[in-house]
């Protein structure tokens, strides 16, 4: 092949400079190019200069010589792309039963460095082609016991492969004593710990880690004091690992709690993987005054740290607390953003009974407020907006005029544009039909309205006041009381309760459809030519020869015993409209029947 190339460089039709690229192409076999990737080629013709490959997405792609030697990358038959072009198979082999062996090869691929990425972009789904992240922590765990591989604790950092092998204790020390800083430290002495087993000298190197982490936490104390709680619990669970004991005079995590009242910036500014086990430190520092300090705590935290510490006051039996000091934050608007959203993600039966109408006005506040002090935070809008149940939930317990008054705060609120206003507005309308005329700005009389006695009205709304107001919020500390007996599979007073909630809530319902669409009256304005609602009507059934009388009055009055029917019923059907001396056909459940008018008086209460 060298030969053709001289012999082509003599007559001028490539370059010297084109011959070594030339070699190197027609030896490797394989090429990679800056836009169509890696190809393999196929044909050398020395006659008309010319290469033929096999890119992916040209097969049987042909070019001029120079332009190859100056556009293609030569691919030695060693690369991870030249071997997964020849010997798939094997790849796939050496994937299940040799992992490093694969990462090495990818690695020299790539100069002996190369990301996450850059190693499952290449092996994903070829070579791999099951779950990658299994395989991964498997052959993960094999790097960091080998000596030639590098790894960061940053996933954008390569992986880099070594050929002096440093074993994996030396590794690590050295990047712990090349570490600037306590942050730095806690790191590293954080992955030291998860391969403890796997160090040659466990006591040495726990010996060093505390030492070194001993010194810095003395010097950070009071200047960083979530930094050297940080590093307390690490110091502590290496000298626990390793079985060394506590000596005396040594800074705890009680030095670090007794110097702040405000436990919230320093649990703030722990990771979050971090917060249960500083929850737990802090309550055990302060076992007599914690769950008081903790709860006040929980208006000024992330919704991440507000799980966290509610979830340690229920399991420690401080939910009455927790709830009382919800409820004054709610009822009084001081609640966070955060607070709130963490209560709207919750929204469990144990909160049952704080669950209302205020928690979404509270919402509006807060959201009003956080815009006016330029706080940049969506997250309660969006969930709002998100979570399709959540603002009928809240509001599900509410009365009518409630309804109506959150409905014109939610019209009048900045906080959502009006798209997103539409939205919310649309599942209110949806649940309570009775606020459509309120958000369309119709006020007139609709048509299918209930004509109804003044005395049946009262009635229905001291059911209705009754329901919202005794039995819906009993109902909901029912439910919370029982869901705090556990293991709902078995609480039947658990189901019960939410059995009557169901029930309790679709009569809540029917009601507001009633009591918008009822319309009061004493009967007095009543026409008496004909038979009409609020008259008293002599009738003979034809059928019978039986006279009867009927008091046709509002839909809600009935007393068949004293002939008290209303005028939606079969009868007061037929009845209506017709004058003295007319028949009328009446079909009912059990047989049909024909009446004669005989006398119509108005009805006196």
């Amino acid at each position: 092949m060298k030969e053709e190339l001289e012999k082509l460089v003599a007559a001028g039709k490539i370059g010297r400079q084109h011959l070594e690229p030339l070699l190197q192409l027609a030896h490797s076999g394989y090429c990679m190019h800056r836009s169509w990737g890696f190809g393999k080629i196929t044909t050398v013709d020395t006659v008309f200069c010319r290469l033929t490959i096999d890119f992916q997405t040209r097969p049987g792609h042909s070019m001029d010589l120079i332009f190859a030697a100056e556009s293609l990358k030569p691919i030695p038959t060693e690369h991870i792309l030249a071997r997964k072009a020849a010997d798939l198979a094997g790849l796939r082999q050496m994937a299940a039963l040799h992992h490093l062996d694969l990462i090495r090869l990818v690695l020299q691929s790539y100069d002996g460095k190369a990301t996450l990425d850059q190693i499952q972009q290449v092996l994903v789904p070829d070579v791999i082609a099951d779950d990658w992240k299994k395989w991964w922590e498997v052959a993960k765990r094999e790097l960091k016991k080998d000596g030639h591989f590098q790894l960061s604790a940053k996933k954008t950092d390569p992986i880099i492969f070594q050929a002096r092998e440093i074993s994996l204790q030396d590794r690590l020390f050295e990047d712990f004593r090349a570490s600037k800083g306590l942050k730095a430290k806690v790191a590293v002495a954080q992955e030291l710990l998860r391969n403890l087993a796997d160090l040659s000298d466990q006591n040495a190197a726990a010996t060093e880690v505390v030492d070194t982490l001993n010194a810095d936490i003395i010097s950070h104390q009071r200047t960083q004091s979530s930094l050297a709680l940080e590093a307390i619990f690490v110091r502590d669970e290496f000298r626990q690992a390793v079985g060394f004991p506590r000596p005396v005079g040594e800074l705890t995590e009680a030095a670090i709690w007794v110097q702040t009242a405000r436990p919230g910036p320093i649990l703030e500014a722990i990771p979050a993987v971090k917060h249960k086990r500083a929850l737990q430190s802090f309550k055990e520092a302060n076992p007599d005054q914690w769950a008081n300090v903790l709860v006040a705590a929980l208006n000024s935290v992330s919704v991440k740290l507000c799980s966290e510490g509610a979830a340690l006051l229920m399991v420690e039996g401080k939910l009455d607390l927790l709830k009382e000091h919800l409820a004054r934050l709610i009822s009084q608007h001081q609640a966070s953003s955060e607070l709130l959203l963490w209560l709207a993600k919750e929204r469990s039966d144990s909160f049952a009974d704080i669950l209302g109408p205020e928690v979404f006005r509270a919402m509006l506040t807060t959201m009003e407020r956080d815009a006016f002090n330029e706080r940049k935070s969506n997250r309660l809008r969006d969930f709002i907006l998100a979570d399709q149940s959540l603002l009928v939930e809240l509001i599900g317990s509410a009365d009518l005029e409630v309804i109506k008054d959150l409905t014109r705060a939610l019209q009048l609120s900045p906080c959502f544009d009006d798209m997103d206003k539409r939205s919310l507005l649309a599942r209110i309308v949806k649940s309570y039909p009775a606020v459509q005329s309120l958000i369309a700005g119709d006020h007139s009389k609709q048509d299918s309205t209930l004509i109804v006695s003044w005395e049946s009205l009262e009635r229905r709304k001291n059911e209705y006041t009754e329901l919202v107001q005794k039995k819906i919020p009993a109902n909901s500390k029912e439910i919370a009381i029982a869901r705090s007996y556990g293991d709902l599979r078995e609480n039947h007073e658990y189901k019960a309760a939410k059995e009557m909630q169901k029930l309790l809530m679709r009569r809540k319902s029917e009601l507001e459809t009633q009591l918008v669409l009822a319309r009061g009256t004493d009967f007095s304005n009543s026409r008496s030519d004909v038979a009409s609602i609020g008259t008293k009507v002599h009738v003979t059934e034809l059928n019978t020869q039986n006279a009867e009388t009927y008091y046709i009055l509002g839909a809600w009055d009935s007393d068949p015993e004293k002939g008290i029917i209303s005028y939606l019923t079969p009868v007061a059907q037929s009845l209506l409209n017709h004058k003295i001396g007319e028949e009328v056909e009446c079909n009912t459940d059990s047989a049909k029947k024909r009446y004669r008018i005989d006398a119509i008086d108005l009805y006196k209460a």
